[in-house]
Parts: structure tokens; sequence; C-alpha cells
């Protein structure tokens, strides 16, 4: 079968290969995939950034499909079963996190699309427990967007939360803004994204997208628009997804007293110059983000269901595996908001 393989470290090292089926064992189920979006991750991964991926291994983690084949001791899934699935695939299974089901915080987890091989292939392996059926309301082409869905769930709902009449600033237009901004408009919010004069393109298709209030900084005074929509007080919480210094800093600067800032973007560096003298007058909360667990992605399907969010929305390319390359192009142009690829049909 093709697959879209790092095939060793370093930049690049990318490339389409021919390899076998995987045969589904104990536990297993073997996934034709449909859909497998393209995450700013798999392109870190390109560019040999990405300290998580070990090649040789197929890239992509945000995927849905059909269950083609289960292995022994499966009883939950059957062939034909539309599906998406976590991204965790192996876990200890004993540490305090595997107990309370908080598996993205595991020492010992593996991955799909970094550790083991992921979705940018014709067929792929999950474990049972990480397979969620889908309902007859999800189309396939939302539910391969349910893994950074999920991690916008676990940001915006578990790790803060948000009510309705809420006044919350997504920081960064990128696909993970736009769904935490749909997440939070999901709970009664009021949401306004900001960006840059490079992210033109996103702030404008925002609004279509139920976005109240699209900001480009570089020509709006968002210090300004944050005082007019809160009276003064500050949005709460402030979502941090674009991974800039600067972003967080200003969201520092704007956040309501007593306010969550949810770092959900990853910094270049590990060691940042941040504003601390924000902390104290105010009482922040700097609360870190990463990725989901399986309540967050329980929710997201039945968000999913109820027509709350949509994430098909957000997509603008839909390109065959061998115009990967010119998928992997948009991402670092900021071209449209995502690009998915289709390994087969529906």
């Amino acid at each position: 079968m093709k697959a879209l393989m790092k095939t060793k470290p370093g930049h690049g090292n990318v490339e389409i290969v021919d390899i076998p089926e995987p045969v589904p064992g104990e536990g297993l189920v073997k996934i034709r995939v449909v859909y497998s979006g393209i995450c700013a991750t798999d392109l870190h991964s390109y560019e040999g950034l990405y300290a998580g991926t070990k090649p040789p291994v197929v890239l992509g983690h945000e995927f849905s499909g059909v269950v083609a084949e289960t292995g022994p001791g499966v009883a939950s899934l059957k062939p034909g079963d539309r599906v998406t699935s976590e991204t965790t695939f192996t876990i200890c299974g004993k540490c305090v996190f595997c107990k309370r089901e908080e598996y993205n915080l595991c020492s010992n987890r593996t991955g799909i699309g970094s550790q083991v091989n992921g979705s940018f292939a014709e067929y792929m392996l999950a474990r049972e427990q990480s397979v969620h059926k889908l309902p007859d309301s999800v189309s396939l082409l939302s539910a391969a967007l349910t893994e950074p869905l999920a991690c916008c769930v676990h940001g915006c709902l578990e790790r803060t939360s948000i009510s309705n009449g809420d006044v919350v600033l997504i920081m960064g237009p990128g696909p993970i803004g736009f769904l935490a901004g749909m997440v939070a408009a999901s709970q009664g919010a009021v949401v306004i994204l900001s960006g840059v004069s490079a992210d033109e393109e996103r702030l404008r298709t925002a609004i279509k997208l139920g976005i109240h209030r699209a900001v480009n900084q570089q020509e709006e005074d968002l210090a300004q628009v944050a005082r007019e929509m809160t009276d003064g007080l500050g949005p709460s919480p402030v979502i941090e997804c674009s991974g800039s210094v600067k972003a967080l800093n200003m969201a520092l600067q704007l956040a309501a007293k007593q306010a969550d800032i949810v770092q959900m973007g990853l910094f270049a560096q590990q060691y940042n110059e941040i504003d601390t003298g924000a902390f104290f007058p105010k009482e922040l909360r700097l609360v870190g983000s990463r990725t989901q667990k399986p309540s967050s992605w329980r929710t997201s399907i039945k968000l999913m269901e109820e027509g709350a969010v949509t994430p098909e929305n957000l997509v603008t390319g839909v390109i065959p595996l061998e115009k990967w390359q010119d998928g992997f192009q948009e991402i670092r142009d900021r071209h449209g908001i995502k690009t998915v690829f289709q390994l087969s049909r529906e």
C-alpha cells in the first residue's frame, strides 16, 4: 500500500513508499483511511524539528475511515463501522495518569503518526480502546478533524471553563485557533480572534464561520477592541494558539483579573521572556494544555453530533496523497485554513 513516511531523522527525508498492509493483532483494529488532516506537527516532522517523531514512521494522526478488519479479542467494532481514533497507541497502564484516563501525560505513551505508523496511508492500525464509532450525523470529513477538535475541547473546557456570555480572546487564527473559537462559541461565549496581516485571508473567513470579531493587530488596536467588548474588564479566558511569545505577553496585559490564559501554542524556544509582572496584580493563571484525553474525544463527538461544531467547515482543500508537498507548502504559506488528504473513497 502507499504511505507517506518519514524515513530517517533530519530535514526532509519524507517520501511516498510502498509498504505491506498492516495485520491487526490482539485488540487492534485495521482501518481503511478515508480522510487525514495535515497538522503543523507533520510539517515540523518533515523539517526535523519535532523530537517526538521516531523514524522510520508513517506520518499522520488526524483521520477518519472505515473498519476493514478486527484482530482477536475486539468486540465493540466490526467491519464497515465508520470511525475515528485517538492518537494513543500504547500506554503503561500503571501510572497515576493512566488510571485517570489522562493518557496524554503518561511518560511511556506511544502515539500514532509519531512513534507508530499513522494515517497518511491506505490502511492503519489503532487499538480498540482508542477507536470511536461515528454517529450517522457526523460526516467522515468532519470526523477527520476530531483530534484537533479534542485538543481544543481539552484546552477550552477541561483546562479552563467557558460559560454563556463570556468574552473569550483567541490568539492565532490557525486551525486550532478556529476550532477553539468554535468550541467557545458552542458554549454561548462571544469570541474575539486575533492575528496579523499575514492572516488577513483567514481573518476574513472567521466571521463567516461564526467568530464574532476578527482583529488584525497590525491595523487595529486589539486592546481597545477587548476593552469595548468587555466593558473595560478584559476577556476571560484567553486561549493562546499562536506559539508567539509576543502574543502571550499581550494576552497577559489584556486578560481580565483572575483570568485563565491557556497555552495551546508551542513556542520555538524553550526559554522565553514572559511578562511575569502581570501575574501578581491581576491574580492571573497561566495554564498548560497538552493535546487531549478520552473525555475530550467523547465531548468532541457529542458537539459534532449535536451540530454545535462542524469542523469540515474549516477544510479549504482536499487533495490526494501524491500532492503532499503542495499540502505542506500551504501550511508554510498560511493559505486556506485546513488541507486534508483523501486516501480512499467514502
